[in-house]
Order: structure tokens, then C-alpha cells, then sequence
């Protein structure tokens, strides 16, 4: 059997995953201006738990109302928000799936065309484009921001997922607080990688205090972000701090886990460096550029518990199928309109992924 097929169990609330495949968090942007989940959005992760996986994650989703990164995105700032996101649970559970939401907010990259507010973050940092900078958080506001995921987690818990993903990659605001470039504080927000860190730290903490005992919360790393000053040292550093957090999983995101990088004086992909630093007990997932059965062990080999896929899973709602022996590989892009229709993408959505290069067919 494909290691990507055999059964996991998360030591908190020993909660069962049918296989240890995941789709990852992907903008799709089909929601609506307020925040409220569309039925497009519902559907589109809802064929992905009926297709096999077995870890669904929803897009990234604002917890504050001034974190929105792009258009189309929903949000976990409002008791508002609570019916669509009990319909996308109830939606993933009842195919077998776990759902987890990924908590983010944008900070700098959050538009002021979308929020009507100057972008904040760690420190003042140019946003480049003429759009001038991000004001740098006061004390009060990044304690606000911490209580604010921890209000998101627990209105995702209510709504009946499982867990959330803390993104902490990809240079949003956990990021900019992670990165020595982003994060140029004096005081006890900023400095070295520890102080750094605490960001993060404080965020799982608030999130563990607001949810219960069972709920899984992990968090989602990049292995080097040179946009906020983040290398691989950097990143390693801060996943040994997360060992002494309470968390029930990481999530390494590569571009392409045949990417290496050096620490410690060895050279080797950024998945088995994760894996070494990080906690034994600690389940990894890795994605990166995965479509077929031997990219997927590639990744076990690595050192990874879970692969992730993003575009192969946009185009193969029923992706985990593609590892069972003997199956063909699966069609890589471009994709047609009627395909993707058919793997419950709005237009909105295939409109969107016309945007990654040669992704779908004129």
C-alpha cells in the first residue's frame, strides 16, 4: 500500500484521518463581500472530502475584519460567519473527511482597497507599487489581533471542524513577525528569533485557551521567505520553539519538496531539515509540486506523515485515488473550462487559476 493510504491517528481526542493525503489551502476567491461563505466555496471543498482525502483545508480566512488579503475571501471575524461555516463542515464530514480552517490575517498585505485602512504590521515596511507603507502594531493591537485568532478558532470549533492551520507562511502577518527584515521591533515583539517568535507562540496559546481539548491546531511554515527576511536557519529556529508549543501538527510549504537547502552544514531538502528539528511526536506534512503515486512517496521518504497537494487537487477532486497500485498518473495541466466545471470550480475560480501559466487551455 501507498504510504500516503495507510490511516493516521492524532493523539489529541485519538481522532482517526482515512489516509494521509491533504489538500492544502488554496485562494479561490468565491465567496462574497462580506465575508459570508458562498455555495460555490461549500461545494468546491465539499467534491474534495467526497473524493478521498483526508484532510480537507479550507482557504486562508481573515480573522480580523482589516486582514482581508484579496477579493472573494471569507471570514472568521463575525458570529455573521457561523451558519456557512457549520453548511462547509457539516459538507466535509459527512464524506469522511477532517476539515481544518486556516487562520491567517494579512497585515501588510492586507490592501487598503479592500480594508479602507492603512495595512499594519509588525514594523513600517514598504509595500512597494507607490502604495506607501504598513504602520507598525502598537502593543494593544497585536494583543487584540492574538485574542482575534483565538475567537476565530473557537467560532470554527462551534461550527463543527475539526482543528485550524495557523498560517505562518507565505509572508503574511505571522510571517512578517517571524522575518528579521518585516519584524524590526525594539521591544519585546521583536529582536532575536525567540522574541520573534512570540507572536506565534501567543497566537497558539490564545487559540488552545478558547477551544477544547480535542480541537487540533497546527501551524503552516515556509522553509526560507527572503520577502520578509526568513532563512532556513531562521525557519529551523523557529521550529524548534515550536516544539515547546502545544501543537498537534506542521505543515512545511515547499514549492517543490526536491528543493534543498543547507543548515547545519548539510545540504538536503527542506522536508527531512524540518523533520529532523522537529519533535518526533510531531506529525509533518510537506507539500510542493506533488501530482503523481512516487512524487507522493518522495515526500514519505523526506520524512514526511502527510502530503499535501494544491493544483493537483484543483484538477482531481479524487487526487488520493491516483496512489492505489496499478492506477494511471493523473492528468497534468493544461485543463479545459469543461474539466474544471466538472471538478466544481466556479467561473470565478477557473477564471482566477488562468492566472498560473498555462494552468487552463483557451
Amino acid at each position: 500500500m501507498h504510504p500516503a493510504l495507510e490511516t493516521f491517528v492524532f493523539k489529541r481526542g485519538a481522532r482517526s484521518v482515512r489516509n494521509r493525503t491533504v489538500l492544502a489551502a488554496m485562494t479561490n476567491k468565491q465567496s462574497h463581500p462580506d465575508g459570508t461563505l458562498s455555495e460555490d466555496e461549500i461545494q468546491w471543498l465539499e467534491a474534495r472530502s467526497e473524493g478521498g482525502f483526508g484532510i480537507v483545508t479550507t482557504a486562508a480566512t481573515n480573522v480580523e475584519e482589516d486582514g482581508q488579503g484579496w477579493e472573494g475571501e471569507f471570514g472568521t471575524w463575525s458570529e455573521g460567519h457561523l451558519n456557512g461555516l457549520t453548511k462547509m463542515a457539516k459538507a466535509i464530514k459527512n464524506h469522511g473527511g477532517i476539515g481544518l480552517t486556516q487562520l491567517f490575517h494579512g497585515g501588510m498585505r492586507a490592501p487598503e482597497r479592500l480594508t479602507g485602512l492603512q495595512p499594519k504590521s509588525a514594523s513600517a515596511n514598504d509595500l512597494g507599487h507607490g502604495l506607501g507603507k504598513s504602520r507598525a502594531m502598537e502593543e494593544k493591537e497585536i494583543e487584540e489581533t492574538i485574542r482575534a485568532f483565538g475567537r476565530a478558532a473557537n467560532l470554527c470549533e462551534r461550527a463543527g471542524f475539526d482543528g485550524v492551520e495557523l498560517h505562518g507562511a507565505h509572508g503574511y502577518l505571522i510571517a512578517q513577525f517571524l522575518g528579521s527584515s518585516t519584524n524590526r521591533r525594539k521591544d519585546a515583539w521583536g529582536g532575536n528569533q525567540t522574541k520573534r517568535t512570540r507572536f506565534l507562540a501567543e497566537i497558539v496559546h490564545e487559540v488552545r485557551r478558547s477551544t477544547g481539548p480535542d480541537f487540533l491546531v497546527g501551524v503552516r511554515l515556509s522553509p526560507v521567505l527572503s520577502s520578509c527576511g526568513l532563512g532556513l536557519d531562521d525557519a529551523l529556529e523557529t521550529l524548534e520553539l515550536c516544539n515547546a508549543m502545544e501543537l498537534d501538527f506542521v505543515h512545511v510549504s515547499c514549492w517543490d519538496i526536491t528543493e534543498t537547502g543547507v543548515a547545519n552544514s548539510r545540504e538536503q531538502p527542506y522536508t527531512s531539515h524540518f523533520r529532523e528539528v522537529l519533535d518526533d511526536e510531531v506529525p509533518l506534512m510537506t507539500t510542493g509540486g506533488v501530482w503523481n503515486a512516487q512524487e507522493a512517496e518522495l515526500a514519505f521518504e523526506q520524512g514526511a506523515d502527510f502530503v499535501g497537494v494544491a493544483r493537483a487537487g484543483i484538477a482531481h477532486p479524487n487526487w488520493p485515488s491516483y496512489l492505489a497500485a496499478g492506477q494511471a498518473e493523473p492528468q497534468r495541466p493544461p485543463f479545459d473550462e469543461a474539466m474544471l466545471t466538472e471538478a466544481k470550480l466556479s467561473p470565478v475560480f477557473i477564471q482566477y487559476m488562468r492566472r498560473w501559466d498555462g494552468f487552463v487551455s483557451d
